[in-house]
């Protein structure tokens, strides 16, 4: 694909081929991601050691917190270079995307530094003890020693997508999951590394990735570079990458709480519980990540077309988008509902986790919709530049789960836990409702100051 139609598929596609367009190779993308994640669980589930397959759970904060910081970079940079795009600013287009991946290899690297002398404090915190804490700190060493390259393959992944180039940002995350799932069983079983394998072989998937995006954006972008020579972050710069990347690191940071709590709640009620978490978050994931694909693909595209103020094929691109995310995941919670004993019963033999996780399954898969809503909400303020709306939706959730979580638990104990987030994340929704009804208007309008660049 010529990097001219890629921006043909921003401003002129047909708005139901220009989503198609951005949306379905993100969500083969996050699907392929999504297959990693669960074969990950498979490799270590057949381990047939519960620990084992409750430190991954357990280690998830840690590993979305690098994540996160590839948001704030990612988001932040990416949205800004989408705009700048629209804007026909192509000169200063260089610039940002080399000052956003240069920023996101130094967090990851800062992060490394500060994690690795705090380790044992983190794992506790995590939640791990006993037998479980040693499988959760084999699991993150690894994770940490490879910080500067996850960071900057979420990073990545956003800058190449940012200008209509969808197909390669989503090629950067077919070679991670490849080369993380054939690792996998020669590290975990020959090696004998165990679950120290399994993340092992994720870092490696990073590095693959990263190498063919910094390979992408010097030699096939149209706009982006990497070179150290446009490094030349000023207030600007900083200014829009940061309102914008503040609001998707907040997001990440709850989701963090989020974790944590829930990990810290679980290990109450057993090992077992925790296992039944882990299963039961990857297989709800097949319907998560498909909607995330597809909000968080058409992002460009939403960017792009405010910063142009392009108003009709904006208000078309939200309404086609909001159809095609509650269709889907409505058809594949449904499904995943139907069979979900028989789908928790390829990764776990236990009939406990089973019967649990049936349990948790239900909840979670009710709370999708909620959630995607919620998560395209988030992305169009984020894409429009609205840093107070991004941020108040970031927070939300998490705000919302600690009181209901905590009350949860202490009125309805396991049963309260498990249907905390479904509770937390219906409130969440129903605030985005209320802030895109007050900002329509403006934003339908034509009013596209905030997006432009000072």
């Amino acid at each position: 694909m010529e990097n001219k139609d890629a921006m043909y598929y921003l401003e002129k596609a047909p708005v139901p081929k220009a989503i198609a367009h951005m949306a379905i190779p993100m969500i083969l993308g996050m699907v392929v991601n999504m297959i990693y994640n669960i074969t990950d669980a498979y490799f270590i589930g057949r381990l047939n050691n519960t620990s084992m397959l409750a430190s991954i759970t357990l280690a998830l904060p840690f590993t979305t917190i690098l994540m996160a910081l590839g948001e704030l970079f990612g988001t932040g940079g990416s949205t800004y270079i989408s705009r700048l795009l629209g804007e026909k600013k192509l000169d200063f287009v260089k610039i940002v995307s080399s000052v956003t991946l240069y920023l996101s290899l130094i967090s990851g690297f800062l992060f490394m530094l500060i994690c690795i002398p705090f380790l044992f404090p983190l794992l506790k915190l995590l939640g791990a003890t006993g037998e479980t804490l040693l499988h959760t700190r084999s699991y993150i060493i690894a994770y940490t020693i490879g910080s500067p390259f996850v960071v900057a393959n979420f990073a990545l992944a956003q800058m190449v997508r940012s200008e209509g180039a969808s197909t390669e940002s989503m090629i950067g995350m077919v070679i991670s999951v490849i080369v993380n799932i054939l690792l996998d069983p020669v590290f975990i079983f020959l090696f004998h590394m165990d679950v120290m394998g399994a993340s092992v072989a994720t870092v490696i998937g990073n590095i693959s990735a990263v190498a063919y995006y910094i390979y992408y954006l010097e030699k096939k972008s149209p706009a982006q570079s990497v070179r150290l020579k446009y490094f030349k972050p000023n207030r600007v710069i900083l200014l829009n990458i940061f309102k914008i990347g503040i609001s998707a690191l907040l997001l990440s940071g709850f989701l963090i709480v989020s974790s944590l709590m829930f990990n810290n709640y679980a290990v109450l009620y057993g090992d077992h519980v925790v296992a039944a978490f882990g299963v039961a978050n990857r297989v709800c994931q097949i319907s998560d990540f498909i909607g995330m694909g597809l909000y968080m693909g058409v992002v460009p595209l939403i960017a792009f077309s405010y910063a142009s103020n392009n108003i009709e094929r904006l208000n078309k691109v939200l309404k086609t988008t909001a159809f095609y995310l509650v269709t889907i995941i409505f058809m594949i919670a449904a499904v995943l509902f139907v069979f979900r004993t028989q789908v928790l019963e390829l990764f776990s033999s236990d009939e406990t986790v089973i019967k649990v996780g049936v349990i948790i399954l239900t909840a979670l898969l009710f709370s999708t919709l909620f959630a995607g809503i919620s998560g395209l909400l988030t992305s169009m303020f984020q894409a429009f530049g609205k840093s107070i709306q991004s941020t108040i939706m970031s927070v939300s959730r998490g705000i919302a789960l600690i009181p209901i979580i905590i009350i949860g638990n202490s009125l309805f104990q396991l049963n309260g836990v498990i249907w905390s987030m479904t509770v937390s994340e219906i409130c969440t929704c129903f605030i985005g409702l209320l802030l895109w009804s007050g900002s329509k208007k403006e934003i339908l309008n034509g009013n596209s100051k905030e997006c432009a660049a000072r």
